[in-house]
């Protein structure tokens, strides 16, 4: 088997685990809407359900077209990021990486969605309760990171291109 594959399913399948293990912890042992004080005035676990995407996006749109889209893009969006891994060099271990997070993240979601028709997040930063970020849970980590990632290596590698045109 190519060793990006062995990437991917190591490194997605932990992230599948992890996110589905600490969401099972909050739905079994949280109310809805309790909250518990991890840090004071700045970060703790609540019980969320998320019927949106990111920061609720599709939140308040009408129930059919959500699932409708929360049940078909996802897998959309799991044969794409195998299409563009398969085009990436087994040496790319920071791209590899990246996707790999992007597609455990998007899994551990989707399964939310299939189980639930919502997503679990119990993240919750917020600054003495006034200024808050939406919750989140360990699938956003790690689509967000692996988004960050292959944005800033996409950063890098524009600026090699540069510094390369520069000196010829």
């Amino acid at each position: 088997m190519n060793k990006k594959y062995i990437w991917l399913a190591a490194i997605a399948g932990f992230l599948v685990a992890l996110d589905q293990v600490t969401k099972l912890y909050i739905h079994t042992h949280f109310h809805l809407g309790e909250s518990v004080v991890v840090i004071p005035n700045f970060f703790n676990f609540t019980y969320v359900r998320n019927f949106g995407a990111a920061f609720g996006f599709l939140a308040e749109s009408h129930p059919s077209f959500r699932e409708l889209f929360f049940l078909s893009m996802p897998p959309i969006a799991l044969i794409i990021i195998l299409g563009i891994l398969r085009g990436v060099k087994n040496e790319d271990t920071k791209q590899i990486v990246a996707l790999s997070s992007i597609f455990g993240g998007a899994i551990g979601n989707y399964i939310d969605r299939i189980r639930f028709r919502y997503v679990i997040d119990f993240l919750d930063f917020h600054i003495y309760g006034k200024w808050s970020w939406p919750a989140f849970n360990i699938a956003d980590m790690a689509i967000v990171g692996g988004v960050g990632l292959l944005l800033l290596l996409m950063f890098l590698e524009n600026s090699k291109k540069k510094e390369s045109e520069k000196g010829a």
